[in-house]
């Protein structure tokens, strides 16, 4: 099979292949350097639709306070509210362009992948309603550990890309993984993004839940 990181994608008449090398190897670094299954604690205490306290995650995780606040120190793009509650890492109640609703609460992501990858970490079915980064137009799905229902448009696309410099996560690839409508809606962003790749919902979810499996299987192992 192809190395870590590298996938097939496309139709037999446009076959490509895409190299995510370079987020596995980051995502493996990242997983090493994290305290056991923080990431994933703190995302299901946001489900809950409300700001949360450090001591809410002292007490969730079973990690002593100051554990927690020397590791929250090293994610450059965790969201704060204004009384110092954490509001957002990955998973964020301020708005984007990607809602996220779980049982009639109103999330948000911070970019499309995540969309599609976080029903499959946290166990729950979401429904997504996002947009076109071109056109505008709107684009909604189910999604669930088991896969996305109800595609409209069934054309829908997510681009990718692969930053040299990630220590800003957010800033240097989730502010580049967008829904497209179709191909041809994407093809300025493929043009102004030579090293960029844009695949099919599916294949971005598959994509994604390899990378949550490097990223997450092995920060939560534990003693």
């Amino acid at each position: 099979g192809p190395p870590i990181g590298w996938f097939a994608a496309g139709s037999d008449e446009r076959k490509s292949t895409v190299d995510l090398s370079g987020l596995f190897a980051h995502a493996e670094s990242a997983a090493r350097d994290e305290v056991p299954g923080l990431v994933r604690t703190i995302m299901i205490l946001l489900m809950r639709g409300e700001p949360i306290t450090l001591e809410e995650i002292e007490t969730s995780s079973r990690f002593a306070l100051e554990t927690v606040r020397e590791s929250l120190k090293a994610w450059r793009d965790i969201e704060y509210d204004d009384e110092g509650r954490l509001v957002g890492l990955g998973l964020t109640l301020r708005p984007t362009e990607h809602r996220f609703l779980i049982e009639g609460r109103e999330l948000y992501t911070w970019c499309a992948l995540d969309t599609l990858i976080f029903p499959g970490i946290l166990g729950v079915r979401a429904e997504v309603k996002s947009a076109c980064h071109a056109t505008g137009s709107p684009i909604q799905f189910e999604v669930g550990p088991e896969g996305v229902r109800r595609l409209a448009p069934e054309s829908a696309m997510v681009s990718l890309v692969v930053p040299g410099d990630m220590t800003s996560i957010r800033g240097s690839f989730c502010r580049q993984v967008h829904f497209f409508a179709s191909q041809d809606a994407a093809r300025t962003w493929i043009g102004e993004h030579p090293g960029g790749s844009v695949v099919s919902v599916a294949e971005a979810q598959r994509m994604g839940l390899a990378l949550a499996k490097v990223r997450f299987t092995a920060s939560t192992r534990c003693c």
